[in-house]
């Protein structure tokens, strides 16, 4: 069985159809497009029908489906149930959003942690303490999970729950990583877990994404066939894995790209290290120091694993036939992960390249080394950066610089920090402004047509060969009038007629 055949890989026809002319030229006018076993295997205008599944274009457009490289799909899941503090613009403010949204009764049951997410304290006048979330929740075990997912922020009784000796600031990066983790097993998490994840399969088959590299902590290349097997099978997923759980991979023998189950939609992906922090939570590992560090213990931000341990585990990847993701956000972190890779000669990305240093882009490219990139998070993140980094903000989200040089660019949301919504990736990385604010440093932007390159996971054009993977549409994208902010506003509000993976028809409207 290939990469991309299964059990569930289909055969269909599909009659009348233009072809979205992505990464080379199509045919002029409409053509049949014939499915087997998952693949495209004909082109060609009026085929016959062979006796499999037919569907009318209806003279509509043909185009890959999206992926999105970057999801923590268990806490994208579990934020549809999570109480939203992303408004709040003070410590207060958010506390008491939690306080209004909590259920009668709560007190009844001492076990039950309520959760919520989305806080960004970066610009807050006074940052998260335990003493202020108490002082509205009482002894109601709360965790919210900061909008970047980098640290949490617990009332006391949420530390003695979870069994952590009680502090009064937030936890962060290593000390959070095992809570984060924890919050998806946690007594009634699994039932709306479950649920989480069929409306998100749902929605995702409805925005035409066929596809999600995985970056979920856990073991999810071990647990992710059986959820398949049990009706979510509308996308593919490549689950990665995290270095507490790498034995478990290195035992099985299992190499990135190696199906997994026999559904032949779950293949291994890579091997995730969180090298540094992030920008919201002031802990990105940087060259210089924040601008506004006087209060930092780290003004250069927070090196998560040291270089020798870095190389030591991309070391292990390379020789388990794992590619490596490495999660680099500061530049000095970046740098880092670019030595590492070269002197291992491992194979993978760096996840975010959020700040860059520009000598350092012509390595990306020799190097091979692929750049997974959130654009949303530009919106996100342009007023704090100001903030945070200034004196180098020409240097943050450098999208178009990465591509002129020849950096494989691949576009993901790393949902739950940003929604899981390929086309509102595509937006922002061509126009970089989610209001009524000029593109903030518009000379990265890219094209439509880079951006949606880069929202495919490698596909072109479609053509013989190509993964049934597809999307119809009513518009050539590619088509879309007017300057940057028109093109951005009509791509987001982009849904496919037809969604179909491996060669099946997972959503139609």
């Amino acid at each position: 069985m290939s990469e991309w055949e299964g059990a569930l890989a289909g055969s269909a026809l599909l009659r009348d159809v233009r072809l979205v002319p992505l990464t080379q030229a199509a045919p002029a006018g409409p053509v049949d497009v014939r499915v087997r076993r998952g693949r495209v295997v004909q082109v060609g205008p009026g085929l016959a029908p062979e006796g499999e599944e037919t569907h009318d274009g209806g003279g509509r457009w043909l185009m890959p489906g999206l992926w999105d490289q970057h999801v923590h799909l268990g806490q994208a899941a579990l934020t549809r149930t999570r109480i939203d503090v992303s408004a709040a613009q003070s410590a207060p403010e958010a506390a008491a959003i939690v306080a209004r949204a909590l259920p009668a009764g709560e007190h009844a049951e001492p076990w039950r942690v309520i959760q919520g997410f989305g806080q960004r304290p970066a610009l807050w006048p006074q940052q998260p303490t335990a003493a202020a979330l108490d002082e509205v929740v009482g002894d109601t075990p709360v965790v919210l999970v900061s909008g970047d997912a980098h640290h949490g922020w617990l009332s006391t009784a949420a530390f003695h729950v979870l069994g952590i000796p009680p502090r009064e600031g937030i936890l962060e990066e290593e000390e959070w990583w095992p809570v984060f983790a924890r919050l998806s097993s946690l007594p009634g998490a699994e039932q709306l877990l479950d649920a989480g994840y069929r409306a998100t399969f749902a929605d995702c088959a409805a925005l035409g994404l066929v596809g999600i590299t995985d970056l979920e902590m856990g073991e999810g290349w071990s647990e992710w066939p059986g959820r398949v097997a049990d009706g979510l099978d509308t996308m593919r997923l490549r689950p990665g894995v995290y270095r507490q759980d790498l034995a478990g991979v290195l035992e099985a023998g299992v190499r990135t790209g190696d199906p997994l189950g026999d559904s032949g939609l779950v293949t291994m992906g890579p091997l995730k290290v969180i090298s540094d922090g992030s920008l919201n939570t002031r802990t990105a590992f940087c060259c210089e120091p924040f601008a506004d560090s006087g209060d930092l213990a780290e003004p250069f931000g927070v090196q998560n694993v040291t270089p020798e341990e870095l190389r030591w585990l991309l070391d292990q990847a390379t020789d388990a036939g794992l590619e490596a993701a490495i999660h680099a956000i500061g530049d000095h972190a970046l740098a880092d992960a670019l030595d590492a890779f070269e002197q291992t000669g491992a194979r993978g990305s760096v996840e975010h390249a959020q700040l860059v240093r520009l000598g350092d882009v012509p390595r990306m490219a020799a190097l091979g080394v692929r750049a997974s990139v959130q654009p949303v998070h530009l919106w996100d993140d342009r007023d704090v950066i100001d903030h945070c980094w200034p004196d180098r903000a020409q240097r943050c989200f450098p999208l178009a610089t990465m591509r002129d040089a020849g950096v494989e660019l691949a576009l993901g949301s790393d949902a739950p920090v940003a929604p899981l919504d390929p086309w509102l990736a595509v937006a922002a990385a061509v126009h970089r402004s989610a209001d009524e604010r000029e593109p903030w440093q518009p000379q990265e932007a890219l094209t439509l047509r880079d951006a949606l390159a880069a929202s495919t996971d490698g596909q072109g054009t479609v053509a013989p060969g190509s993964r049934a993977d597809l999307l119809l549409l009513d518009v050539n994208p590619l088509d879309l009038q007017g300057d940057s902010r028109d093109q951005a506003d009509a791509v987001r509000r982009l849904r496919p007629l037809l969604t179909m993976v491996a060669g099946r028809v997972v959503h139609t409207r």
